[in-house]
């Protein structure tokens, strides 16, 4: 299970905080589980300057954070889902997300919360969606791990 070894992220004050929330639209019931997720911990967090910006699917994720990272929000969550199918489809967007999201966080200073599924079929993302019965809640993990980070980086400032 991938959740083996993950930190236990507690007590986040994320009050003051300017987030954006990009989601993909496919997969509409675990996308909109992830977003739920992330709303929820950035709620639990003091966050009240959220921010959702949808865009068609995981692809669009990487130009969506570049273009919004200019106004400098304090931390921007990717949501997002890749089914494997039958095709390389699968690997190019997984690596071209990955590339580009981590590109926009490194080139800005912005932490990214990477909430992007890669799974080999539909069960594998519903049981990281955060819905009723799913073992994870990848939405809300990839937003307390932006918030944290812009909090542990803002004492450099």
């Amino acid at each position: 299970m991938s959740a083996n070894g993950a930190p236990t992220i507690t007590d986040i004050d994320g009050r003051g905080l300017r987030v954006v929330v990009i989601a993909a639209q496919w997969h509409t019931r675990i996308m909109d589980a992830l977003v739920d997720g992330a709303t929820r911990a950035l709620t639990a967090a003091g966050v009240e300057d959220v921010t959702l910006i949808r865009v068609p699917g995981t692809f669009e994720l990487s130009v969506a954070a570049s273009r919004l990272a200019a106004s400098r929000p304090d931390a921007i969550v990717c949501l997002g889902v890749v089914v494997r199918g039958g095709t390389p489809h699968f690997e190019y967007v997984c690596e071209s997300v990955t590339v580009g999201l981590t590109q926009v966080s490194v080139a800005t200073g912005i932490p990214v919360g990477f909430g992007v599924l890669t799974v080999d079929n539909e069960q594998q993302a519903i049981d990281r969606a955060g819905l009723p019965g799913s073992s994870e809640d990848k939405g809300a993990e990839a937003a307390q791990a932006a918030v944290y980070t812009a909090l542990a980086l803002s004492s450099f400032e």
